[in-house]
Formats: structure tokens, sequence, C-alpha cells
């Protein structure tokens, strides 16, 4: 439990309790709301800790400085399971379904992508976003691509979700943003699963000469 020490007036007053739980997730979100619209140079720990209740001395005890605060906000955002699911047998099917729904013209607006296109200009930021995304998608994706070159395999299938929802989602581009959602999906779909099927390794491959 936290509690307030101070009266508007200066003076020592009882001390009101707070729910320490309550407080740090009403900073969470805070932060990831402002992080999220204006990356992570645009905003201040003094407007996160005003839009949460609460004082910036406050935010910099539970979370240490603005770097700690964004880092935890990078796992909050990226730990849920947005586009690459759990199920292999469906994987392709479901990130191009998942993909498709999540960067249709209504969709919602604040997504984790956001925070990453957003912030990414800051090196420290970019560091953090990087460690985040290894940790809680690349990772968890890399498990189930396995074969020659998984990890080339893995960087792509995630590329190939930056650049559709930066494209459709973030700029625009009418081809994507106007497509049937059912075709677009169908496409995204075989380019997952050649993706994420194993591929022959190239250097293993036959020569003209053998045989």
């Amino acid at each position: 439990m936290e509690a307030d020490d101070m009266s508007h007036d200066g003076e020592p007053t009882p001390r009101r309790r707070r729910d320490a739980g309550m407080t740090r997730e009403a900073i969470l979100r805070s932060a990831l709301t402002a992080f999220t619209r204006f990356g992570y140079d645009g905003v201040g720990v003094r407007e996160i800790a005003q839009k949460a209740g609460v004082t910036a001395m406050l935010v910099n005890r539970y979370f240490g400085s603005k770097e700690g605060l964004f880092a935890e906000v990078v796992d909050v955002a990226l730990a849920p399971r947005t586009v690459v699911g759990d199920d292999l047998s469906t994987l392709s099917r479901d990130a191009a379904a998942a993909l498709v729904a999540k960067t249709a013209p209504e969709a919602e607006s604040l997504d984790p992508f956001l925070l990453l296109l957003r912030s990414a200009a800051n090196p420290r930021a970019a560091e953090i976003l990087r460690e985040g995304t290894q940790r809680h998608v690349e990772r968890h994706l890399k498990s189930m691509v396995t074969g020659a070159h998984d990890a080339e395999r893995t960087a792509l299938f995630l590329s190939v979700i930056a650049g559709v929802w930066l494209m459709r989602k973030v700029i625009g581009n009418t081809a994507l943003a106007e497509a049937d959602p059912a075709v677009l999906s169908r496409h995204l779909e075989a380019m997952f699963q050649t993706l994420a099927e194993p591929a022959p390794d190239a250097r293993t491959a036959p020569t003209a000469g053998d045989g």
C-alpha cells in the first residue's frame, strides 16, 4: 500500500492509503496510451503521471525511470498473441486472418505496431523494442518455424506482418485498404505458409551433374 503524506497546503495529513497494484496499473495504462500515440520522445513522465492521477515522483518510485517504464509498457504491449498464435497446424491461416482484421480501416488504432513505429527513432527505445519483440514474438514464432534458415524465415514472417501493418493501416495504401478481406487473407496465408514450412537447404540441393 502507498500513501499520500502531505495536504495541499503542505501540512502533514492522516495518511490516505493507496492501492499499490491499482496505482501501478493506472500508470501503465497511461504510459501505454501516451507512448503509442506520441512515441518515446514525444511524451514525458510528468504528462504520463498527470493522466494517471499521480505524481512524477511516484512513477519513478514504481518504475525507476522513463526508460524503465517504457520497458514495462513494451512487455505489456507485446506479450499478448495479437497476430502470431500458438497452433502450428493453423499458424499461417490464423496469422493471415488476424493481420487482416487488425489492419482493417475501422480497427482499433491503439495497437502495438504504433508503439514500435513511433518510438523506434530513439536508439535506446529501439533497443528495448528489439529485445521485447525477440522475447515475446520472435522467440515464440521461431519455436514453430523449424528447419533450414529458421531464423531468417522467422524474421521475414515478422517483416511481412510489419510491412502490411504499415502500408494498410498507417499509410492507407488504397489497394490494401480496399481489398476484399477474404482475398487478402488467402494471399497472406500463402506467403506465411511458404515461410513457415521447412525449405530445402540450397547448400545440399543436387547439382546438374548429380544422379
